[in-house]
């Protein structure tokens, strides 16, 4: 792929967030690739496309480190990945439209492992919260500020 790509760590992406990025691609002209361990289906567009890997835990996250690079627009929840990806400086942004970088992840991944912790001693954490409008409005305002650093 060539610089200025946008992957989806697609697997748990919200539709709503997969809408407003498929808007985006084809208002701005920039290919826009869904990596996902299950076939997905995209609309028709010459800059979506949708890449299917075999099952298995962090596949798709192998998938995106392996092909994105520099510069390219990750959208994921997955915080190592998103640590792995800032480090190659990428820009990171998951679904809620928070922006992961060297100043912010370390602190992501230790909340991330303390929380880890906490579930594997029976503590129920609780999930996120059900994505809201304001985190759509949140993601797409996001979203162009990256696109305007294109």
């Amino acid at each position: 792929m060539s610089a200025n790509t946008i992957w989806i760590d697609a697997d748990a992406c919200p539709k709503v967030i997969k809408e407003i990025l498929y808007r985006a691609a084809n208002r701005k002209s920039i290919p826009l690739v869904l990596v996902a361990n299950q076939a997905l289906q995209t609309p028709r567009s010459a800059y979506i496309s949708a890449v299917q890997v075999a099952g298995g835990f962090d596949v798709a996250d192998n998938y995106i480190v392996q092909h994105a690079v520099a510069g390219d627009l990750i959208i994921t929840a997955d915080i190592p990945l998103a640590a792995e990806l800032v480090a190659a400086d990428c820009m990171v942004i998951n679904p809620r439209g928070e922006r992961y970088s060297e100043s912010n992840i370390r602190e992501r991944l230790n909340m991330r492992d303390f929380m880890d912790t906490l579930r594997s001693s029976g503590i129920d954490t609780g999930g996120p919260a059900t994505l809201n409008q304001t985190d759509r409005r949140h993601f797409a305002n996001q979203l162009d500020r990256c696109l305007a650093n294109w």
